[in-house]
């Protein structure tokens, strides 16, 4: 608010200045001031995304195997949630959940995307970033995006990619399109292919071979890490890749580099907007397959790549924590730091992370991972860090990352209408510490929905496989269900449909009933 000197408006009005107008003017001051102390209280916003981090992969939540001291100092001094989920157990879902408050399950294009899938995200979908910006916020995401470039005919790769994060309320943009392990192998700055030779134009396909280029199913030879199932198409700096594509030679990403690369990106964006509020989305790639982690963390743990890329995004947080404190902005930012799934060990490629994995349990006490509806699936890290508003501690609050948009839409002050988070709702108490309980329901996604009531979980029916023999992961379908009570048994070892049918039909009917509606109850 603009406010016009006192002293000019002295001159203007003098000899005649009246102790009423006086009165006045001090008013006006202190609802000046009143106005920017809520301004001030409104924090810069960052979401540090780890890819396939499992629950128990992080010594603040109990490994003992490697450690991670920046996300321990993050945990220690901020809210360690024992019951944050993610909101499916893939990727690309729960990236569609947190940036949409929609469950992804209610559209039938959000799978894990292809490498060359068109965005998922309509341009008019009101957005997290849409939220920030509303609230006068710079907005920018760096790292993996998986949720789709360009329209439905797919992206131009030789020119301007849209639309994409800058349709959807980002004002940057620094992209792994989609995962390490699918091509196009480049990085995607805003609306273009970074570095790209015109002269080396880009094809890409995921049905049939385009170019010349070598592919790992004919020329293992070339391979510096080999497939373990699938992943043998395309060799891109000796790692075969899902998919096929030709030239962009000069813009292909360095695998060993990429944590680097990402980072500088977003500490640069940081750098940027240092003097305004700004909400970052930094999505890292670790560690999804391939684990190619730079030579500095190699050997730092004794568990191979998968081990070592943990270390690497220790490292990323230290360095994102240490740049705000650099720029005096560390009191009044709010970290959140978390996964969007749960973790898989061998994921298609020979890294040796199942023979090094010895005594650690990346998925904590709970069963099942990446890909399962069992609870290890979607239970990931979740600690939030903002010192001048949220105390230390541990929370064992029911929350999602669906309810992100809502949740901060109170913390900003900001109106949503009817359309907006339809599936997300206020959990902003919760995440500040003040709300023990949470979510009273929430649904979650894996091949099959399960609903959470407080402690008790119920696994739909569902026909599909039970086991993954590639992943080595049960995938929690079942054709009759499961019931379990998590109170006294979180790895969901005692089946209890047969002892409690009323809470199963319950349960049901409650999930019946949500997916048959627009939006979820709230």
């Amino acid at each position: 608010m603009r406010v016009p000197l006192l002293s000019s408006m002295i001159r203007y009005h003098s000899p005649h200045f009246s102790a009423t107008f006086l009165w006045a003017w001090v008013l006006l001051l202190s609802h000046a001031a009143t106005l920017g102390d809520k301004v001030a209280d409104h924090p810069n916003v960052v979401i540090i995304y780890a890819d396939d981090l499992g629950y128990g992969d992080l010594s603040c939540y109990g490994a003992s195997a490697l450690k991670t001291p920046r996300i321990d100092a993050l945990a220690k001094g901020g809210l360690m949630f024992t019951d944050g989920h993610a909101a499916a157990a893939t990727c690309t879902p729960s990236r569609f959940a947190m940036l949409t408050g929609q469950y992804a399950w209610r559209r039938q294009d959000t799978g894990i995307a292809r490498g060359d899938a068109p965005l998922i995200i309509p341009p008019d979908t009101f957005t997290l970033a849409d939220l920030f910006k509303q609230a006068h916020y710079t907005t920018g995401v760096v790292g993996k995006w998986h949720l789709g470039l360009g329209p439905a005919g797919g992206a131009d790769w030789n020119g301007v990619i849209q639309p994409g994060p800058l349709e959807l309320g980002f004002d940057y943009a620094f992209l792994i399109p989609a995962t390490g392990d699918r091509v196009p192998c480049v990085y995607v700055e805003n609306h273009r292919v970074v570095g790209l030779d015109p002269e080396d134009p880009i094809q890409v396909s995921f049905k049939e071979r385009v170019g010349s280029e070598p592919i790992g199913a004919e020329r293992p030879d070339l391979l510096t890490m080999h497939p373990s199932h699938g992943h043998d198409r395309t060799i891109i700096n000796g790692i075969s890749r899902i998919g096929y594509m030709s030239g962009g030679t000069a813009a292909r990403w360095n695998d060993e580099n990429m944590a680097d690369d990402i980072t500088d990106k977003a500490l640069e964006f940081i750098e940027r907007q240092s003097k305004k509020p700004f909400f970052l989305f930094f999505s890292l790639h670790d560690i999804h397959v391939p684990r190619v982690p730079h030579p500095r963390f190699r050997g730092q743990t004794a568990m191979g790549p998968r081990g070592d890329a943990i270390a690497q995004t220790d490292w990323c947080v230290g360095q994102i924590m240490d740049k705000l404190g650099e720029k005096g902005l560390a009191e009044n930012t709010l970290v959140l730091f978390t996964s969007d799934n749960g973790p898989v060990i061998d994921d298609g490629y020979k890294d040796q992370a199942v023979e090094q994995l010895g005594e650690h349990h990346p998925s904590g006490p709970f069963r099942g991972g990446k890909y399962s509806a069992f609870e290890a699936g979607t239970r990931v890290p979740w600690i939030m860090h903002w010192p001048a508003g949220i105390a230390h501690g541990r929370s064992a609050a029911l929350v999602s990352q669906v309810d992100l948009i809502a949740s901060f839409a109170d913390l900003l002050g900001q109106r949503l209408d009817d359309e907006s988070s339809p599936d997300g709702q206020n959990m902003m108490m919760a995440l500040l510490g003040k709300d023990p309980i949470g979510r009273k329901e929430l649904v979650l996604q894996a091949r099959s929905l399960s609903l959470r009531r407080g402690q008790w979980k119920w696994i739909e029916p569902s026909r599909a496989q039970a086991f993954n023999r590639q992943t080595q992961i049960e995938l929690g379908n079942h054709p009759d269900g499961w019931l379990f009570y998590l109170g006294d048994d979180l790895g969901e070892s005692r089946d209890l449909k047969e002892d409690y049918p009323g809470i199963v039909t319950s349960m049901q009917d409650s999930l019946d009933r949500i997916r048959g509606q627009k939006r979820d109850p709230k």
